[in-house]
Order: C-alpha cells, then structure tokens, then sequence
C-alpha cells in the first residue's frame, strides 16, 4: 500500500487540506464538528504525519537536555556515551541535544539545576529524585511550557509527562529471586546497598527485593540498606564492613552503581565464592565480574534503548502526537556468565 498522505485524509474528511494541517497543528479556527470529521478520517486512514518534514517545512528546531548525575557510576558514562552518538544522528533531523550534569543524590543542587534550565528547552528528560524540592522545580518548567519526562528514576508525584525506565519494583523482585535460588537450602544474613535511599528506582528496587526474600526464602533475612550514593570507594568499605561485621552473610544485592567496590571487597576477603552476588547494569567490569564468578547474576536495562525511547517520547508529545506504549517499554533483561551477549 501507498503511503497515506494528508490530501488523502483531506479527501475523506471532506475538507481542505489547509483545514486538515490546521486541525493536526491544533491551531485555532476550526468549527468542533470539522475537527472531528478530520480526526475520524486520520483514524479511518491510520495516517502518520512526517514529523521530519513538518519540522523542515516550519524551520523548526527542537532543543531537548538530559540531566545525568556527576561521579564514578560507570552505567551513568554508558547512558552519557549513548546521548553524545544519539546527538549526532539527531542533529539531522533538526533535533538539538545536550546533557548537563549534576548531583542527583542532593534534592537542593538538582532542584537547583533543574530550574536553571528554564526557558533553555523544548523538552527535558532528568534522572529524578523523588524529593519535594525536585517536584516543584519539575512542576515549575511545566508551568512555563517545558516538557519534562523522567529518566532511569521517577518523581512521580510531579507533573512530569513520563517515565522511561524499567520496572524497578520487577528488578528488585528478580534480583530476590536469582539470590534465594544459588544461594539454596542454606540460612543466613543478606547485605543491601542502595546509591541513595531518596532515589525511587533504588527505593522500589529494595522493595521489590524485600517482598520475595520475606516471602519466598524464610531462612534469609535482609539487612537494613547502606548508603554509598554510587561511589565505588565507598561502596568497598562498606562491604569490608558488612563482611567484617556478618560472618553468615550469604548474598549481597547492589541496588544501585558502584558495582566495582562490591567486587573489590569481596575478592579482597576472600568470600567472592562464598556470597552470592547480585548487581545491575552490565558494564565492561561487571561482565569481566560475571566470567569470574564473583558476580553471580546481573539485571541489566538497555541503556541506548532509554536514550532513544526519551528523544521519541519529547518529540510525540511536544508535536502532539501519541506515544507508542510497546514501543517505549523498557526491558529487564538478566544475565550470566553463559547468556553474556
């Protein structure tokens, strides 16, 4: 079949195809009954509007901005690498994006972030905090007519327009399910660490986690959650810690990043074979973890597919249009040592 094109739907709709643009622009001047003869016949023809050569045609160009936290979490590099690339292809298109990068883990400073870029861009996608001081500054870009959806973690209390992100509270699960499973018939203590229990992915997660261990695994009880904020030096003296501390730990579950402290720590007191470890995101040194067998399983979500789920989510919904809920799920897909890709 021949793609529909807009005098098609004009034709159906029995109108002009001025009339038609106008309706599919949402601009004003058009009777209710008009617009909705225009709409069945979109809907009738299943028409798809060329949004590259209605941003060509109005010379228009869409300026969007991912907000990423600063430090050493190696997955955050991974989804700052994959904007810069998805930048260059984007830049044809008439889309111009950047990345700016701050503290997420202090509600102040991304608040703060947040409200500078008012007024800067069409479209702004943040890792979010699920804190009063970011949802106000959330809703304050909203008010002024800046789209903004969330990014790996939610505020949903906001008046962001979407979330792109897994199903933190399915990873946490999953991941509870992978420990009891190699940890097996044994009893014991088992370690959390969270990058910053004020983060929702990381509050879920945990969640998740709890819920199947407490329900599924009776003879594994969970330790309250330490806090290393994704910096993988603080995240190894608290696992020398917890090691030093629990002499029946048999799993641990990293939450969060810093996936390399876990790892050092483990091997350092010798108990890499010892305690069944769970992470997420698979990064060139969580792979090599993996093969050795210090890392028993990882949760991963893919972070090229957030990247392009979030362009096409700003663009949708700042030129009106629907966005495609299957296309835009994000996976979790889980990996060892003989699934690695």
């Amino acid at each position: 079949m021949s793609k529909i094109k807009l005098h098609d739907v004009a034709r159906e709709a029995g109108v002009s195809v001025a009339t038609v643009d106008r309706v599919l622009n949402r601009r004003p001047g058009v009777r209710a009954k008009t617009i909705a003869r225009v709409e069945d016949a979109v809907r009738k023809l299943n028409y798809q509007p060329d949004r590259l050569a209605a941003r060509l045609a109005r010379a228009r160009e869409y300026r969007f901005c991912f907000v990423l936290p600063v430090g050493s979490n190696t997955f955050m590099q991974i989804l700052n690498d994959e904007i810069v690339a998805h930048a260059e292809r984007m830049a044809g298109e008439r889309v111009a994006i950047s990345v700016e990068r701050t503290d997420v883990f202090d509600a102040e400073a991304l608040a703060q972030t947040l409200e500078a870029l008012s007024g800067r861009f069409d479209g702004i996608a943040t890792v979010a905090l699920d804190h009063p001081l970011v949802c106000e500054a959330i809703n304050a870009l909203v008010e002024q007519g800046t789209l903004v959806v969330t990014l790996i973690s939610d505020a949903p209390r906001s008046r962001r327009a979407h979330f792109v992100g897994i199903d933190n509270v399915a990873a946490g699960r999953t991941a509870a399910s992978l420990l009891g499973r190699f940890v097996g018939p044994k009893s014991g203590k088992v370690g959390l660490i969270a990058g910053s229990l004020s983060l929702r992915d990381h509050i879920e997660r945990q969640y998740g986690f709890d819920q199947v261990i407490s329900q599924e695994f009776p003879k594994l009880s969970v330790l309250p959650a330490r806090e290393g904020r994704d910096d993988f030096e603080r995240v190894e003296t608290m696992t020398r810690d917890l090691i030093a501390e629990t002499p029946d730990l048999v799993g641990l579950y990293n939450v969060g990043g810093g996936t390399r402290g876990v790892v050092a720590a483990l091997e350092a007191t010798g108990q890499a074979q010892d305690v069944v470890f769970i992470c997420h995101e698979l990064t060139g040194f969580s792979r090599k973890a993996l093969i050795r067998g210090t890392t028993d399983a990882v949760i991963n979500q893919d972070p090229g597919h957030e990247v392009r789920s979030a362009t096409r989510v700003m663009l949708a919904l700042t030129d009106g249009m629907p966005i495609v809920p299957g296309q835009e799920r994000i996976r979790i897909d889980i990996f060892v040592r003989d699934n690695l890709p």
